[in-house]
């Protein structure tokens, strides 16, 4: 027996160490090194962040602090138009089309700018509010020279069909194309300089109030007796002819049985008839349009009950109705007279379209009319009979 084996026999094993207490001990070492390299990185950003803290103080004491900036970014826009209305100077209106891409304004080849959002909201506001065809008529923005109205107007053919029998051909239905071209609205308003340079003169408000005054009494006019030439179509414009005999591109008229009155015996029958000659599918949404004299006839009309046909509202702060139908009071309207068509009922909304730029432009000209300052301000916009079924006429004649 060798000494080897003696000692193997004799002796005790040397001791095998525990797989689960070496993986234990590199685990807890891992993450003291997780945790060291953790706290570093924690120390770098502090470091960071006193450095960066360092240099906003030293910045702060080289240079004087900006005590607002709410002045300069609540309307840039704003700000520049004024400028350029009373000084001429566009520089800053320059700089806002470079800078500031999402605003709404335009250079022109020939000088003109866009009016700032605010000023060109409250002219659109007064438009709408005044009393003309647009406040029941269709209106639609675009962005090309016209519009375009697809019409059909003819009916589809239809016919009953057998189990066993052939199904014949129908008619088709046919399309108008009615086109309405933009005409330009236009105002040259004027103030003098020493006015304008005055801080505590509102040019905005003074420019939109003289603007919209002008610009709503050319297109109510216009709505309902233009003639077409640099001008909207007014829809008076087109041929009346008897309801009976009405074709489309006319609009049917019904007579009062008296030239330039009412019948003396029953003025309300040619209400009710001028009602009565619209299509039901047009009645829904109708109105009356007629102007102030004409309004104070109509109102002293009774029934043969002697209720009065302009009857008040059923709820508080609903205006009166004529027999149920709203009334526009518009004053272009003719007055009551031999073969005038005071009085016009249809639907509006499908019978007249009116297609306007929704931009406006101002030119200012310090030149011409000094000391005065001449502000020319244009806006695009037309109108025309889009439905010749939706709208009817009472003439006040014999037949």
């Amino acid at each position: 027996m060798t000494t080897e084996t003696k000692a193997r026999v004799g002796g005790a094993l040397p001791e095998t160490p525990d797989p689960a207490t070496e993986a234990k001990a590199a685990l807890n070492g891992f993450l003291k090194e997780i945790k060291g390299f953790q706290e570093e990185v924690n120390l770098k950003l502090k470091q960071q962040e006193e450095r960066m803290t360092m240099m906003q103080t030293k910045t702060m004491i080289a240079g004087r602090p900006a005590l607002s900036t709410a002045a300069t970014e609540e309307a840039p826009h704003q700000k520049a138009f004024a400028a350029y209305l009373r000084s001429g100077d566009d520089d800053a209106l320059r700089g806002l089309i470079l800078e500031g891409k999402g605003l709404n304004t335009a250079v022109s080849a020939e000088g003109g700018y866009l009016v700032d959002p605010q000023t060109s909201a409250t002219i659109s506001g007064v438009l709408k509010s005044t009393a003309s065809i647009r406040a029941v008529a269709n209106v639609v923005n675009v962005e090309a020279t016209s519009y375009d109205v697809l019409v059909d107007h003819s009916e589809m053919g239809s016919g009953w069909a057998t189990e066993t029998a052939a199904l014949s051909e129908t008619a088709t239905p046919q399309i108008d194309r009615i086109s309405i071209p933009l005409h330009e609205l236009a105002a040259m308003p004027k103030a003098s300089q020493r006015l304008l340079d005055d801080a505590a003169f509102d040019v905005e408000t003074w420019l939109a109030k003289r603007i919209a005054e002008k610009f709503a009494r050319a297109e109510a006019g216009a709505f309902v007796n233009g003639d077409g030439v640099d001008k909207p179509t007014g829809f008076l414009t087109h041929t009346a002819v008897a309801n009976d005999l009405w074709s489309w591109g006319n609009l049917g008229y019904v007579a009062t049985g008296t030239d330039g009155d009412f019948s003396a015996s029953n003025p309300a029958d040619a209400i009710v008839d001028l009602v009565y000659a619209l299509d039901a599918e047009y009645r829904a949404n109708a109105s009356f349009v007629m102007n102030s004299k004409t309004a104070g006839a109509v109102r002293k009309m009774k029934d043969v009950d002697g209720r009065f046909l302009w009857s008040d509202g059923l709820q508080a702060g609903e205006p009166a109705r004529l027999m149920g139908y709203p009334v526009l009071i518009a004053e272009d309207m003719p007055d009551i007279g031999s073969g005038a068509s005071a009085i016009a009922f249809g639907d509006f909304g499908a019978g007249y379209t009116i297609a306007e730029r929704p931009e406006m432009r101002v030119l200012r000209d310090p030149f011409s009319a000094k000391p005065h300052v001449i502000f020319y301000a244009s806006k695009r916009v037309g109108g025309d009979v889009s439905d010749f079924a939706a709208i009817k006429l009472l003439k006040f004649a014999i037949a």
